[in-house]
């Protein structure tokens, strides 16, 4: 039996950091909980701007969040207007004592330079072109050119579950170039994103390759 890893926790301090950086001794289940709240509240309101992952990092009366989007102009808005609104949206998420004690919100927009690197957003696209029931195989074959056409050394799809309505739950996997997982000094860019169709939900899984790391 394979034992499988998630290549990016694999490579978590070599290659890649946290996404959470704090330290917190008496209230670590409130904390763990409101970074956990942040995060699936920014997923979903900033869905339509392409975001991929979310940084968070505290200290004493400061907590700094960093968004990575592909598009960063729908976040900002017009004269930073939208990221005043994410800040208000956010201190009433938060909703704590410290609030008014003046912790300072900052928040950051970084853009994606590709976003056909970005393993999240690769399989985010896959999982909505699978709900809007175009043909897998083509909807696979398709995204793998895309990616390796951006300067991928290797990318991997796996789908698994009722493909195209089947009666019969099925795994299809298709790879092009190189995916070493267990080699450290690769820089694998792994995530799965679910796509619910009517049929039920289809497991979609990338994994891209973008080289060694210097």
């Amino acid at each position: 039996m394979g034992q499988k890893v998630n290549p990016m926790i694999l490579r978590l301090g070599p290659n890649l950091a946290w996404k959470s950086r704090w330290f917190e001794d008496k209230k670590y289940k409130e904390t763990l909980l409101e970074d956990y709240k942040i995060r699936k509240s920014l997923m979903e309101r900033l869905k339509n701007a392409g975001i991929s992952a979310i940084e968070i990092e505290r200290s004493i009366n400061s907590i700094k969040i960093t968004a990575y989007v592909s598009k960063p102009g729908m976040v900002i808005g017009r004269g930073g207007t939208g990221l005043e609104e994410l800040k208000v949206f956010l201190v009433k998420l938060l909703d704590r004592k410290q609030i008014k004690n003046q912790l300072k919100i900052d928040l950051q927009v970084e853009p994606i330079k590709e976003p056909n690197l970005n393993a999240y957003l690769v399989a985010r696209n896959v999982s909505d072109q699978l709900i809007r029931r175009l043909p897998a195989k083509r909807v696979m074959k398709s995204t793998v050119e895309r990616v390796m056409g951006s300067g991928a050394k290797g990318v991997r799809i796996v789908l698994s579950g009722r493909i195209g309505g089947a009666e019969i739950s099925r795994r299809e996997k298709l790879q092009v170039g190189t995916v070493p997982l267990s080699t450290i000094r690769e820089n694998i860019d792994y995530a799965s994103s679910p796509a619910l169709t009517k049929k039920g939900y289809i497991g979609v899984k990338v994994w891209i390759n973008k080289g060694e790391t210097t």
